[in-house]
Parts: C-alpha cells; structure tokens; sequence
C-alpha cells in the first residue's frame, strides 16, 4: 500500500502567501497565533497521519464495519488510533476555549483537516461530523444543552451525529416524518426512523450525541414547520456521566461502494416508548439550525475531495516512479525505463496535480476568509468575507469533489490493469470518492444553491466583486514579460471572461425561465470552480517569480509552482469557454423531449 506523506511545503506556501496567515493571526482572538506554531502543528498532524492514521486505510476498508443485534464493531485499531486522536486534543483545534477547545484560527483547523482526510477518509467522517454538531449546539443550544454535551464533545470523549434523512425524504426535506412529543418537563419524546447516519452507532466512544430533525404535534406542513432536538444515545446521570439507554437504535449499517470503514446507520427513535431529547432554539427553525451543521459539513466534504486527489496523485506519482515498462520516446535502443518517463504519464500526473493544488489553494482561502467573517473587527470587512464565503462554499464542495472523482480514475488510469485490481489500493480512492459529490447535498444541490440564493437573489453583486479581483491579478500576469506568464494570462483572460457571461447569463434568466437557469447550473458550478482555481494559480506563480527575484531559497519548489500554474493554463482554463456556451445555449436540448420520449 501507499504511503501518505503531508504536503506539508505545499501547505505552508498556500496558508502564508494566498490565505493571508499573518492577517488571520492579527485578528481578536489569534493573538498567540505564530509562523513557528502553525510549523509545529503541521508537523505534528502530518505525523499522526501519515503514522497512525495512513496505515489504517486499506486493512479499514478490507474489514468494514460490523453490525450485530444493534450494535457496531469498527475496523481492527480504529478504536485504539480514535483514542490517541481524542487524547491528542486533535478534537479540539477549532473549538471555544470555554468547553476545553483551543480556539485555532479555521484557516489552521483546514489544513490539518486536510491531512485527516487524506490519510483516512473514513475516519476522519467521525471528528467531522463531531465538529459541526459542536458548531450548531454553540450557536443555537441553551446553556444546560452546552454545559451538558460540549465538554465531553470537544475532547472527543463523546462523537456527534446530524440525522436529516429518512426513507422517504432525502433532499426533499419538507418530507420528514420523524415526530417529537411534549413530555411537559421540557423534554420530548422522539418518533421515527433516519437513514444513511455517518457513525450513528459505533464502539469508539460511550455515548454518542444526536442532533435529530422532527416535527411538532402543532408545526405547519413544509420545511417551516420541522425543529432540531438534541438526542444522546444514552441518559445522563446527574453527575453528566452516561446512565441508561435513550430509546434509539441501530437496525442495521448500509454495505456501501466506499468508506467501507466508517458504519453508515439506519437509526430508529421510539420503537419502545420514545427517544427523549431536548429542544434546540426556537420551534421550527430546526432546518435554519441544521444548516449551521450543514455549511460546516459542505466546507468539510469539499476538503475530502481535494484530500482524496492529493492521496491519489501520490499512490500514482509512486507507482510511475517504481513501474519500468517501455524505453523513453526519441531514445532509439535505449534501456527500459520508468513509466514516469512517458509523456501521457506525465501529462495525467501534472493534471492530478495542478488541479489539487488549485483546490487547495481555493479551499484555504476560503478558510481564511470564514476567519476574517468570524472575527475581524470592523463590520465592513466581516461582511465582505462573509458574502464570499457563502457564494464560494457551494464551489468548494461541488467542484472539489466532482474534481477528485475524476482525479482518482485518472490514478487507476497510471497504474494501468493494476489499477484494476483491489490490491493496489488505487481502487479504493476512485470508490471512498464517488460519495462525496453526493454527500451533504449532491452536486445540483450545491449548484442551485450556487446560481440562485448566491447570484440571481443579489443580482449578481458579490461575484462581480470576485471577478473584480480576478481582472486585478490578470492585470498583473499580463505585465510579467515571459512566455509562461504570457501564457497564463491568455488562459486566464479568457476563462474570467467565460465566467463573467455565465453569471450574466444567470442574472439575467433565473427570474425569466428557471428551468434554462437551472440546466446550466452544475456546468457554471464547474466554470466557477475552473476559473477561481486559475485565479489562485496564476497569485502563486506570481508569488513564486518574487520569492525566485529575492533569491531567499527554495528554487526548485518555486519554480515548480510556476511550471503547474503553466499548466494548469494550458490543460484545464481551456475548458472555461464550452462551459460557458454550455450554460448559455444548453436548455434547448436538454429540455427538449417529453416524458413519454424518454
């Protein structure tokens, strides 16, 4: 199997030259915040990973999770490699110091969430789902809920959950039956059956703490009328230690394609008289709650889809190294050498990795600017970021992700028939992948999400300010005199100006024909994510050429910075313009066909 070594280089260059650190750790809060802690931490993280956490990956998806009689077994070691991640206080990074966090700016939280990811996709779904529990009880639960659950939830002594679909409603939300009735001591009794609950029942941790969407005896129909309660697997004790068992239960875990190691739960409230929980916030306003988990989960998986390129470009880049196969091209009698030496070889692992590193850098800048939303002082700043932040989570996640699906058949691609075969562990990418553009809400959700609530509803405001900063940086590529940088900043040209007529074209009719809006809105999704990931190329080959002028070191880093901003321009900006046709003139077709001609 492949090993996972941190990108560690790469990570710092992102997190200090486009995500801003030192203005991150300028901000209230960030104060002890520091170039040497950051190193230390990534150091350290990468070491977890890529020890711990790595070696884990293949023998957890050849064991699986098992089920039996309600209760489930993880992986072998998954137990013990949850306790040092718990006892590491790798929980707690992002957390509030109140509840035992350490406060950590997001843009740090990213980077090693990254590295998780990387090293163990399924793992790592536990934490995840942990943190956004922690995020929507912080923001909305009262202060018992948070004296309660946060303290054993941020030091990973207790695991969260976000239960939203059923059999019958899955996106389709205002189709949940799950029912919650009034005890009349502020507790509730919970009724029905969720579906597909990422670690709704495991044997890492003693008590697992639900937060569980339901509908009140009197709530109006619709997604106005659910509410958000919060429902631990087992009672607590006055003292706050688990007591007896709340009435939920697994009844099974799905076998799934991928991620075979982290037990995705059909979880059923009530089948023995009624799961108690706890209201969370207001009545009603459960969906509006869940949301705050949900933007979190959306950031999140978008990392699982530039954590999974980057594992598949090294498990490829290794295997091209190590496989001999053929002699070099143009070298007549030559020895057999390593396939790395082939020129398609070449062209699919710079794919691989320029458009990781594009994901990386937009995902960290995105992180950075949640930071800035959250904490900066002036109500101006903290406004302007949150408005990118919100148009820009919709591209990380479905763009990253749809992104690492392709990446990771391009992996099985390089090892040729090995791919194929399980053995190889080039496989299990392509299959823990294929989930992610479907995870907290499929590609068209985060599309529609994307061309409506953030666009056509503003007109259009805060994405011509993104276009403004991207015109800002061609301008500055266009004054570079040298043929890569020439290059680049054809490419980019083109690609922002690609963008700018697809969001026009939204703006201009979403109000008019929603349907022709909406045909266009994965491909858009996509050009957006293309065109802002060119835009974070072309800013770190701008950044390598300085640091390359200064002569500080790190030459052959920087140089390669810019050779994959080179071609990125080359391979992946060209495709901006037929997307562009494709979300302004692709409605005819698509809409075109009656049912009946299906």
């Amino acid at each position: 199997m492949s090993q996972y070594i941190a990108p560690i280089r790469d990570m710092q260059f992102v997190m200090r030259e486009l995500a801003g650190l030192d203005a991150v750790a300028a901000l209230p809060g960030c104060e002890e915040v520091s170039a040497d802690l950051v190193d230390a931490i990534l150091e350290e993280a990468g070491k977890f990973a890529g020890g711990v956490l790595a070696p884990l990956n293949w023998s957890g998806d050849q064991e699986g999770a098992k089920w039996n009689n309600g209760e489930v077994t993880t992986a072998s070691g998954w137990k013990e490699a949850y306790n040092q991640f718990a006892e590491s206080g790798w929980t707690a990074l992002a957390c509030d110091p109140q509840y035992g966090g350490q406060g950590l700016p997001k843009l740090i939280s990213t980077a090693v969430m990254e590295m998780w990811k990387s090293a163990n996709m399924a793992f790592s779904l536990c934490p995840m789902l942990t943190t956004g529990a922690i995020e929507a009880l912080m923001l909305r639960g009262t202060d018992e809920q948070k004296d309660m659950y946060l303290p054993k939830m941020v030091s990973g002594e207790w695991t969260g959950t976000m239960n939203l679909t059923e059999p019958q409603a899955g996106s389709d939300l205002a189709a949940v039956r799950t029912r919650a009735e009034p005890v009349g001591d502020g507790t509730y009794r919970i009724f029905g059956q969720k579906i597909f609950i990422t670690y709704g029942e495991h044997d890492l941790t003693d008590n697992i703490i639900h937060l569980v969407l339901a509908r009140l005896p009197d709530a109006p129909e619709g997604v106005k009328g659910i509410s958000l309660f919060v429902v631990p697997k087992f009672l607590l004790n006055a003292d706050g230690t688990p007591g007896a068992r709340n009435d939920v239960h697994c009844v099974s875990i799905e076998h799934k394609l991928g991620i075979h190691a982290s037990p995705t739960a059909v979880l059923a409230f009530g089948d023995h008289g009624g799961a108690i929980g706890t209201l969370v916030g207001e009545p009603n306003r459960g969906l509006e709650y869940m949301f705050i988990m949900m933007n979190e989960a959306r950031f999140a998986v978008g990392m699982e889809g530039l954590a999974l390129s980057e594992r598949a470009y090294q498990h490829a880049l290794q295997y091209a190294k190590d496989r001999i196969q053929g002699t070099e091209l143009g070298v007549r009698g030559g020895p057999k050498v390593n396939i790395l030496h082939h020129p398609d070889v070449r062209r699919m692992l710079m794919s691989m990795r320029s458009q990781t590193e594009a994901m990386r850098a937009l995902a960290y800048v995105v992180g950075a600017a949640t930071d800035m939303a959250h904490l900066h002082p002036d109500d101006a700043v903290r406004a302007r970021n949150q408005a990118f932040v919100d148009l820009m989570i919709p591209v990380v996640k479905g763009w990253c992700t749809e992104n690492s699906v392709d990446i990771a058949s391009t992996g099985v691609q390089v090892h040729g028939g090995m791919g194929f075969i399980e053995e190889t562990g080039a496989a299990q990418h392509l299959r823990d992948a294929r989930i992610t553009p479907i995870y907290e809400g499929t590609t068209a959700i985060q599309a529609n999400d994307l061309i409506g609530r953030k666009i056509a509803r503003e007109g259009g405001a805060t994405i011509k300010a993104v276009i403004a900063e991207m015109r800002a940086v061609l301008a500055e590529v266009g004054g570079v005199q040298d043929e890569a940088f020439a290059a680049i900043a054809r490419s980019l040209d083109s690609g922002i100006k690609a963008l700018e007529e697809g969001a026009e074209y939204i703006v201009a009719t979403y109000g008019q024909d929603i349907k022709a809006a909406h045909v266009g809105s994965v491909p858009f999704l996509r050009l957006f994510g293309i065109v802002a990931g060119g835009w974070q190329m072309a800013r770190a080959a701008l950044i390598a050429r300085q640091r390359l002028g200064e002569g500080g070191g790190d030459e052959v880093f920087y140089r390669s910075k810019i050779v994959s901003a080179r071609f990125y321009a080359d391979h992946v900006l060209p495709q901006a313009p037929g997307l562009a046709y494709t979300v302004v003139n692709g409605a005819a077709g698509a809409l075109a066909l009656s049912e009946e001609q299906f």
